[in-house]
């Protein structure tokens, strides 16, 4: 069997209930995270961090948001942003979560060992409520 090396993943598409709404709260959240406006159209978005990653959304039929967005179906759990250390973690709870009243799951950032040694994250939700997590690990 011939294998090929994969060297990442270059982007990630969602679609969302309400590109309005999905797209006031994703262009705060990415440009916080250093991610720029990459283009936008009429039902879609996006968004890249210096041309590594790709981020966007899309508008679904309504037919489609009826039934709604829940992680614990077949299809998307969440979406991990990696940051370098854990007081970035902390900052972006008390500097953006908190300051937006963006609901925050699970009690706010802490340690979760029981992924990593030094797994530490804050989990959140996005206005569809497809959950989104700030993390590090590993020396800090």
């Amino acid at each position: 069997m011939t294998s090929v090396r994969c060297v990442g993943i270059d982007h990630i598409q969602i679609g969302v209930g309400d590109i309005k709404i999905s797209g006031l709260f994703y262009d705060r959240l990415l440009k916080y995270f250093g991610f720029k406006v990459l283009s936008i159209g009429k039902h879609y978005r996006n968004w890249h961090n210096s041309g590594r990653n790709t981020f966007s959304i899309e508008q679904v039929e309504k037919k489609h948001v009826l039934t709604g967005f829940h992680r614990k179906r077949v299809g998307l759990n969440h979406i991990a942003f990696r940051a370098a250390r854990k007081s970035e973690v902390d900052n972006f709870y008390k500097k953006y979560l908190l300051a937006n009243k963006i609901p925050v799951l699970y009690g706010g950032p802490k340690k979760y060992p029981e992924y990593y040694k030094d797994y530490y994250a804050v989990y959140f939700e996005d206005p569809d409520r497809i959950k989104l997590e700030f993390m590090c690990f590993g020396k800090q």
